[in-house]
């Protein structure tokens, strides 16, 4: 590596923002309190709620992250992660049921698929920007769900994948209090993979293409590939969520593909706020817990009421509950 370049590659590190796209900077006793506050209600929840909610709002807080990670840090918006969420769901499900694997290393399995799925999407999507990236996401769903529906000889069209095991050397899950606290470390591992990812050099040159790609283009970075490993990394994990949700639930439907689950997933990342990482995990916490609410009250018009919630949200907290938050305890 010559000089030239270590100096670029420098004022790159010096330039490169270090705040979110929130703007804020939690201090660092906060964040020790509130991540210690995290762990007593991600181990509290499945006592407080039913385990079945508890187990959803933790794969959509994986899902919410994951595309929080292109949203708030690389500046690119995606209406297409439900096709990795989805087809993490079914290579997850047909390997539990047709190989018997333990649901970890099954769910890893869907990851990886959901990942080699992204590597031709990503490779075209990325050269484009704004909303032609966003179509061209959604495209590539759109054609994964038809190929889905499809194919049924393996992902049995409609009728979806039905009694998907939990097999876990032996180990009995079917309670779904239980199965929680099995899947917990994976949902904490892709949490802080993304975490991790977020707050090292890789992370600042993603929040430097975020704000100024011509700049960090000129300053030496290969922008495209830099947004291609931002894209790889978050399909695998909106991966590790969906192969969570087909385990949880035992049963994959198209459902998982359809570009409205790229829209939920959207409309939790910007309820809780965008660029926060913690705000995706509020904002999956709030929406999963009000459907589960609005649902066992028999309402049936579910997306009136979060549809609206998410309107005032956005009038009234523009960086989202979390962001507001912290920007809040920032100014105190």
């Amino acid at each position: 590596m010559t000089t030239e370049t270590q100096e670029v590659r420098a004022e790159a590190r010096a330039t490169a923002p270090a705040a979110p796209a929130g703007g804020t900077i939690v201090p660092r006793w906060l964040r020790w309190t509130l991540a210690g506050a995290a762990v007593l209600v991600a181990l509290w929840l499945p006592n407080g709620l039913y385990p079945t909610v508890a187990v959803d709002i933790a794969c959509w807080a994986l899902f919410a992250v994951a595309v929080d990670l292109l949203l708030g840090y690389t500046g690119l918006m995606s209406f297409g992660h439900a096709a990795f969420w989805g087809t993490a769901a079914y290579a997850t499900g047909l390997a539990a049921i047709n190989w018997g694997l333990p649901f970890p290393l099954a769910v890893l399995l869907g990851a990886l698929a959901a990942t080699v799925l992204a590597v031709p999407v990503g490779y075209l999507a990325v050269k484009r920007v704004g909303i032609y990236f966003a179509m061209v996401t959604l495209a590539f769903a759109q054609m994964v769900y038809y190929i889905a529906n499809q194919w049924r000889s393996v992902t049995q069209g409609e009728n979806g994948l039905q009694r998907v095991p939990r097999e876990l050397f032996g180990l009995d899950l079917t309670d779904e209090y239980y199965f929680y606290y099995a899947a917990l470390p994976i949902v904490a591992g892709g949490l802080w993979l993304v975490w991790r990812t977020v707050h090292s050099p890789f992370g600042r040159v993603l929040v430097a293409i975020r704000d100024n790609p011509a700049r960090a283009r000129a300053l030496g970075y290969p922008v495209h590939r830099y947004k291609l490993a931002a894209f790889l990394l978050s399909a695998f994990t909106a991966g590790l969520g969906g192969g969570l949700f087909a385990i949880g639930h035992r049963f994959v439907s198209l459902d998982v593909l359809h570009w409205t689950t790229s829209g939920k997933a959207v409309i939790i990342v910007v309820l809780g706020g965008i660029g926060t990482l913690w705000g995706p995990v509020v904002g999956s916490a709030a929406v999963t817990r009000l459907e589960d609410w609005l649902s066992f009250a028999g309402f049936e018009q579910i997306g009136l009421v979060t549809g609206a919630i998410f309107a005032l949200t956005v009038l009234i907290f523009r960086r989202g509950l979390w962001g507001t938050l912290t920007h809040w305890l920032r100014r105190r």
